[in-house]
C-alpha cells in the first residue's frame, strides 16, 4: 500500500526564528534546509542538493528578511545536504560553512559548540551512526532539535553503523525536550517520544532477528540440550522478515540486517560460521543468558 505523505509548502515559516525552504531535489521527500535567526544575519541548517528551485527561494527569502546567511552548519556530507554549498557561497560569499570532518575550506565543528546570531543560539550535538560526520543542532530559544538524518519526519532512518547510530539515538533522547525539524519531512511536535519510538523500533528489529536465528532443526527424539540451530544467511531473514518485500528494497533491508547482524556479533550473542554470511545463535552466550 502507498504511503501518502502530506504536502509541504516549498517555503514556510515555522516560528518566529525559523524558516524551512525545502530543497526542490527529486523524490517522495524532499530535504530541509532552514533559516535561522531574526537580524539582518542569519544561520543556514543544511543547502540541499544544490537545485535551482532552492537557491531561487533562498534568495528570495533573504530579500524579503532584508537578511544575508553569515554561517552555514551541516548535518553531514550527503548530497542532498550539501550540494548547495557552493550556490551558497554566490550568494552570500562571507559565510562561513561547518561541518563535522570538514573539507573544501569548511570549519570544523565541535561538540557543544554554540553558532550565534541575533534572536538565535544554535547548539551543536555530535551524533555519528547515520553517517560517520552527522551532527544534530539545538534552538536553545525554542528546545527545537534540528536532527538531520537521524530521525526523519516520516518511516524510519538508514544508517552505517547500527550500535554508534544507537548510542547517538540514546544521546538524543537525553537531550530532546520539544519539537524535532527533520532532515526530510514534516516537523515532530513531540519530539521526546519520537526519539523512543526509533530506539524501540530497533531493538524490536534485533529481537526478529533473533527469533528467527532461534529456529532450530528439532525432532521429537532430541532433548533440549541437543537442539540443533540452523544457520541463516542475511537474505534469508530479509525474506522472512519481510515477505512481501519488493526487489527494488531488497539491498537496503539486508544492510539493516547485516548491520544487526554485525551488532549481535560484536556482542557475542551470535557468530558467522567462517566469514560466509551464514549465522547461528551463540549457544554459550544464550546459555549464559
Amino acid at each position: 500500500m502507498a504511503v501518502h505523505l502530506p504536502h509541504l509548502s516549498d517555503v514556510e515559516k515555522l516560528s518566529s526564528r525559523v524558516i524551512r525552504v525545502l530543497g526542490g531535489n527529486p523524490g517522495h521527500v524532499s530535504s530541509n534546509t532552514y533559516i535561522v535567526g531574526t537580524g539582518s544575519f542569519r544561520i543556514l541548517i543544511d543547502t540541499g542538493a544544490g537545485r535551482r528551485i532552492w537557491i531561487e527561494n533562498i534568495q528570495s527569502v533573504l530579500k524579503k528578511e532584508n537578511a544575508t546567511i553569515s554561517q552555514a552548519i551541516i548535518t553531514h556530507w550527503h548530497h542532498d545536504h550539501v550540494g548547495g554549498v557552493k550556490h551558497l557561497l554566490d550568494i552570500a560569499p562571507n559565510a562561513i560553512i561547518y561541518k563535522n570532518q570538514p573539507e573544501h575550506g569548511q570549519l570544523e565543528i565541535q561538540d557543544g559548540q554554540i553558532f550565534q546570531v541575533e534572536g538565535a543560539s544554535i547548539k551543536s550535538v555530535l551524533c555519528p551512526g547515520h553517517t560517520k560526520d552527522h551532527t544534530a543542532f539545538i534552538l536553545e530559544e525554542e528546545d527545537v532539535l534540528f536532527t538531520g538524518d537521524s530521525i526523519l519526519g516520516h518511516g524510519t532512518a538508514a544508517f552505517e553503523d547500527l550500535p554508534t547510530y544507537l548510542t547517538s539515538l540514546k544521546k538524543l533522547q537525553g537531550l530532546c525536550r520539544g519539537p524535532i525539524y527533520p532532515g526530510h519531512g514534516s516537523v515532530i511536535q513531540d519530539g521526546p517520544s519520537k526519539v523512543l519510538e526509533y530506539i524501540n523500533h530497533r531493538q524490536e528489529r534485533e529481537n526478529q532477528v533473533l527469533e528467527i536465528l532461534s529456529s532450530c532443526n528439532f525432532s521429537p527424539i532430541m532433548s533440549p540440550q541437543n537442539v540443533e540451530f540452523r544457520d541463516w544467511t542475511s537474505s534469508e531473514i530479509v525474506r522472512t522478515l519481510y515477505p512481501d518485500i519488493a526487489d527494488g528494497l531488497l539491498l537496503s533491508a539486508q544492510r539493516v540486517v547485516r548491520e544487526i547482524l554485525r551488532k549481535l556479533k560484536i556482542e557475542g550473542r551470535v557468530i558467522e560460521i567462517n566469514e560466509t554470511d551464514k549465522w547461528q545463535l551463540n549457544t554459550n552466550s544464550t546459555e549464559k543468558d
